[in-house]
């Protein structure tokens, strides 16, 4: 992975931790932003060696969303013609998969938030796992302050977290929701006196997930997503088929002697992916 400009990543007891750090741009997201992030994702889904991932800021704001100079140059959103306006489409199902990639992670992902969650950043922490908060915190649907729809996720997956009335309320108005009402809908885990509370309660989960078996995780991931989008049904038939693939006899052996002699769990890494394309 190459050196990047808007993040720094680091690693400690197989949690990975990844910092937005552009505090003086309040860690807007220009294409640079999209490109590293994208490849630090990816890299972690392919190694398997993390077994949690922390997502964190810098400065004042968590992030102000997207860089607005991004529409005066980096990107053509072309309206004038059927072709150009099918191209758009075309941008933005490549800006959302990054995002996707949050949600499809083979590890637990956890935002810790401070300050203005806006716009592209609130598209951006609906796609974790957890989501914890600083008092100071604060969400807001900005795309309808400045005449567009949010279109990365945020109208897709807020629905699935909060009442319907709130998402609508906050995307009609482009009002902000504060910290404390964040708590109250359960959009946030939990509310925090300060930043740095946030990130080391934030660190402190991953660390307690990166304990439990890597599998097992995955597998819990999965089937809490599944189940999201699918009937009882479907997902209890879905749990199954799961079960059948991941469970482990030495992993229950090993949690429940872990637990009797008050030690860590000694668990396999989840195996590194290979791409089809890279082999040969």
């Amino acid at each position: 992975m190459t050196a990047t400009t808007c993040f720094s990543l680091s690693s400690t007891d197989d949690v990975a931790h990844l910092v937005m750090s552009r505090p003086a741009e309040l860690n807007t997201m220009n294409p640079t932003f999209w490109r590293e992030l994208d490849e630090v994702l990816t890299t972690l889904h392919n190694e398997g060696s993390a077994r949690a991932l922390v997502l964190s800021s810098t400065g004042k704001h968590f992030s102000a969303g997207m860089s607005l100079d991004t529409f005066a140059g980096a990107i053509s959103m072309d309206d004038q013609s059927p072709e150009g306006r099918a191209a758009i489409f075309d941008l933005l199902t490549d800006m959302q998969a990054t995002f996707t990639k949050l949600e499809n992670l083979r590890i637990p992902v956890i935002c810790a938030i401070q300050g203005g969650c806006i716009g592209g950043a609130v598209d951006m922490v609906t796609a974790a796992c957890i989501r914890y908060a600083s008092a100071d915190a604060f969400f807001c649907i900005q795309e309808i302050n400045i005449g567009m729809v949010a279109d990365v996720g945020t109208l897709q997956r807020l629905p699935k977290l909060i009442p319907l009335a709130v998402v609508k309320e906050l995307a009609y108005t482009g009002r902000r929701l504060s910290a404390s009402k964040a708590l109250a809908h359960g959009l946030v885990n939990e509310v925090f006196d300060t930043h740095e509370a946030t990130v080391a309660a934030a660190l402190q989960c991953a660390k307690e997930i990166a304990s439990k078996p890597p599998v097992a995780i995955w597998g819990t991931k999965q089937a809490v997503n599944y189940a999201r989008d699918h009937s009882v049904e479907d997902s209890l038939r879905q749990m199954g088929w799961l079960q059948g693939a991941v469970w482990s006899n030495a992993h229950v052996r090993e949690s429940i002697s872990a637990m009797k002699d008050k030690r860590a769990g000694d668990f396999t890494p989840l195996s590194a992916l290979q791409s089809f394309k890279t082999l040969g």
